[in-house]
């Protein structure tokens, strides 16, 4: 450790605004006090409500893209001048339009709160996004495959967590920063992540939304799907042809509602409830019967304590494609009766901008609060006839008054995750039903690693210090050799990546090691919080460099699905018959961590019984050339002495959580618990880290409140440390102010096993449970970009449970 003489800096966690007492069965409100958007109506939020409103179509003619050989001409482009204020790193000559969007958007809404209101270590972001930095993977690859060196600074534009920490950098907010990539569901999920929280008080507000670019990939990709309109989207019509494609963003902030009411702050609606669910039907189409998105929905309104008949309007998912929107109209007879359905208005806000994938829940977010707001339906663009398999009424022509106190909003996404926020008038004064805070334990647990198939496998490797000795694009690495027989054959492999196939095995194999069966009954409640940090680039390069060299007629459809982050989530959900919540998050080397505590919130509060987390990254050439030209990735022999960088591997790491009340009464065996967490950002716009360790040590003493622990009562720490020197150097410092004990034990499992990305934060927590002695442990993981969140757990006591069928 660093000379712990260094002089503590933020020695306590930043003080919280304090929460105004709630009666004992209600929730703390969640206020919506600023918007910003920019979208094909133009930039800000008057502009979108105002087209909206109007139904004014802003789908056109595409200017900046080349269109030939597609099967349309139109999207929903962004024609507004991108002038963000805030800088981020980039290449000279290069600007990531996502980021670009993004920035806009929440350089609006940020306006919208007074200065100064809230401590920035105490302000969050929740980024939604499907494609992220597409356009800087686009560049990275179109320079290599024409020879060229690629930029060395684009790779660290490409992953969701880029997008989010560009923003948090730019606006200097260090609390939580977090990137969701449910696809087409991110921008919901994301709202809804952000107000769960601050329900838990671990931040006094958030900002929210989602944001995705149009490029040639995407439209290439669409329409080897045969899934694009020739003319405006006309969603639920009769006459609909499929789908238009838009870019933009929108962002929301939220604050409690008591700290709204105690600043004054204008609220424009309150976030009641949020609800995800799983398909597992098929890899892009939603269930005919609409039982996956049903099941979304009720879930929102159990969340927000409010029934069918409280619902006064409804902002659809609402795509235009032939299968979608009976599927969307079947879940809202299905989730509401079917009289009660019938008597509410539903409207698509892509009838009007597009479908801006990762971006459109928080867009149409917007446009839900302000229908609350103003009291008015906005209509669906181009709705001309009734479709039978469309029963509902969809606003057609002009918008119309309303009387509602609460309103959906839908958002269904490839791989079957469904999502669905529940909005309410702040006159209404509704409070969501108070959550419990039951403990949650670990009930199965799965390491795949290039140590072969077990946790016990990777521990002894780390105990033997046997490092990995594959080598790919002149870098060193661990892959993982698997024979995914009998969870998967040939031919259900036939379209899988091995990002999905190692998820699947893995989760299979963790649900097993819980005794529970996949594919069983008892799965079908069961759901996945699915983490990946750098994403399906197998599936990308696949399906991207042909498109490049030979157009959209070079576009695999078979291949495109799988080029979006939740679509292994989604195979899990199909191959293990999972149809419980499911989300998939992308917080870069700090993944594995942010999934076992967001799914430990979810139970924690009762809305789920059992949630698998698992976390998966893969490596392959760009992927290796990538972290080289990022300067972290060690090119050191076998024998050669470490040089400041990381040995990069591959892996995936499932835990199977459970409500306490759950596991016992099924007589599970009990591994661990997971206490607590912690999260912060060094959100730093001129390094990647805190070299001093600032934002680090925030997480562990978040983590410790959270678990109710004082740092003498940590037996160990599972250090985020993979052999990077300057994020080592910052851990330490943080680490060496935090101790107390001078017999703390200090473990850097990934020094020896390999940096697995996305992975660690998991595979330490695995570690820690297989050998722990029941005494409190933290589990730190660090993003690459100065992201940090912190686990506590705990291991069951020694020799009072085996992990995987193996002893201690």
């Amino acid at each position: 450790m660093s000379d712990t003489s260094t002089t503590p800096v933020h020695a306590e966690p930043a003080r919280p605004e304090p929460a105004r007492p709630m009666p004992g069965d209600r929730a703390p409100g969640v206020a919506i006090v600023a918007t910003g958007a920019i979208t094909s109506q133009g930039a800000g939020t008057a502009a979108l409500w105002g087209g909206a409103r109007s139904g004014r179509v802003a789908i056109r003619p595409v200017q900046g893209l080349p269109m030939d050989g597609l099967g349309t001409k139109l999207g929903g482009e962004v024609t507004a001048p991108l002038r963000p204020r805030g800088a981020y790193r980039r290449p000279d000559d290069f600007r990531e339009r996502a980021v670009d969007l993004a920035l806009v958007a929440a350089e609006e809404a940020m306006a919208g709160l007074p200065a100064g209101l809230v401590d920035p270590d105490r302000f969050g972001v929740v980024l939604g996004t499907c494609n992220a930095g597409l356009l800087s993977a686009r560049a990275w690859l179109a320079a290599g495959a024409s020879g060229a060196v690629p930029d060395h600074r684009l790779p660290a534009l490409v992953t969701p967590q880029a997008l989010a920490e560009a923003v948090a950098a730019a606006l200097r907010l260090r609390g939580p920063v977090l990137a969701v990539n449910t696809a087409c569901a991110s921008g919901a999920n994301a709202i809804g992540w952000a107000a769960d929280l601050l329900r838990q008080d671990r931040v006094d507000a958030v900002l929210a939304g989602g944001s995705d670019a149009l490029s040639d990939v995407v439209l290439a990709g669409f329409n080897s799907l045969e899934s694009l309109s020739p003319e405006p989207a006309a969603p639920y019509s009769a006459d609909r042809q499929g789908l238009s494609l838009g870019e933009g963003s929108g962002m929301v902030v939220l604050v409690r509602s008591d700290l709204a009411e105690r600043h004054g702050l204008t609220v424009l609606a309150e976030v009641a409830g949020y609800g995800l669910s799983a398909d597992g039907y098929h890899v892009t189409a939603p269930h005919p019967e609409g039982l996956g998105a049903a099941g979304a929905i009720r879930a929102a309104l159990a969340h927000a304590g409010l029934c069918p008949a409280d619902i006064g309007y409804i902002n659809g998912h609402g795509t235009g494609t032939p299968k979608n929107d009976p599927a969307e109209s079947s879940a809202i007879r299905l989730a509401l009766g079917k009289e009660t359905a019938a008597g509410i208005p539903v409207s698509s806000t892509k009838s009007v901008i597009g479908h801006l994938l990762g971006a459109a829940g928080a867009a149409e977010a917007i446009v839900t609060a302000h229908a609350l707001a103003e009291q008015i339906a906005p209509p669906t663009a181009g709705f001309s006839a009734q479709d039978p398999a469309c029963p509902l009424d969809y606003v057609p022509g002009t918008a119309r008054p309303i009387a509602a106190g609460a309103a959906l909003s839908n958002n269904f996404a490839f791989g079957g995750a469904n999502a669905a926020l529940v909005l309410t008038r702040p006159a209404l004064g509704h409070r969501p039903p108070a959550a419990g805070r039951e403990e949650v334990v670990v009930t199965g647990i799965s390491v795949l690693s290039p140590a072969g198939d077990g946790v016990s496998g990777a521990w002894r490797d780390v105990m033997g210090r046997r490092e990995p000795g594959g080598e790919l694009a002149g870098v060193r690495v661990g892959r993982v050799e698997l024979d995914p027989e009998p969870y998967l054959n040939r031919r259900a492999r036939r379209r899988m990546d091995r990002l999905g196939v190692l998820s699947v095995v893995a989760t299979a194999k963790a649900l097993e090691a819980a005794g529970i069966e996949p594919g069983g009954e008892p799965a079908r409640t069961v759901g996945v919080i699915f983490g990946t940090g750098t994403g399906p680039m197998e599936a990308m390069e696949r399906f991207t460099l042909p498109v490049l060299g030979e157009g959209p007629a070079a576009a695999d459809p078979a291949v495109f699905p799988n080029t979006v982050y939740n679509q292994a989530a989604g195979q899990v959900a199909l191959n293990l018959g999972l149809r419980g919540p499911t989300s998939t998050v992308s917080v870069g080397h700090a993944t594995g961590a942010a999934a076992i505590g967001y799914a430990a919130d979810l139970l924690a509060a009762g809305r789920a019984d059992t949630l698998v987390a698992t976390a998966t990254d893969t490596l392959t050439a760009q992927v290796a050339r990538a972290y080289t030209a990022l300067g972290a990735a060690s090119t050191r022999g076998p024998s050669g002495a470490p040089d400041g960088r990381f040995l990069l591997a591959e892996g995936s790491v499932a835990l199977v959580l459970e409500r306490r009340s759950v596991a016992e009464a099924r007589g599970a065996r009990i591994l661990g618990t997971v206490l607590g967490y912690g999260m912060a950002s060094d959100a730093s716009r001129a390094r990647l880290w805190d070299p001093r360790g600032r934002g680090l040590e925030r997480a562990m003493r978040a983590a410790l409140h959270d678990a109710g622990l004082g740092a003498e009562e940590v037996a160990e720490i599972w250090l985020s440390a993979a052999g990077l020197d300057p994020a080592d150097r910052a851990e330490a410092a943080a680490v060496a102010r935090l101790a107390v004990d001078p017999a703390l034990r200090l473990h850097a499992p990934k020094t020896v096993l390999g940096e697995p990305m996305g992975v660690g934060g998991a595979l330490c927590a695995a570690l820690a449970l297989h050998t722990g002695d029941g005494t409190p442990a933290l589990v730190n993981s660090s993003s690459l970009g100065g992201t940090h969140i912190t686990l506590a757990v705990r291991a069951a006591a020694a020799g009072t449970t085996r992990t995987e069928g193996e002893g201690r």
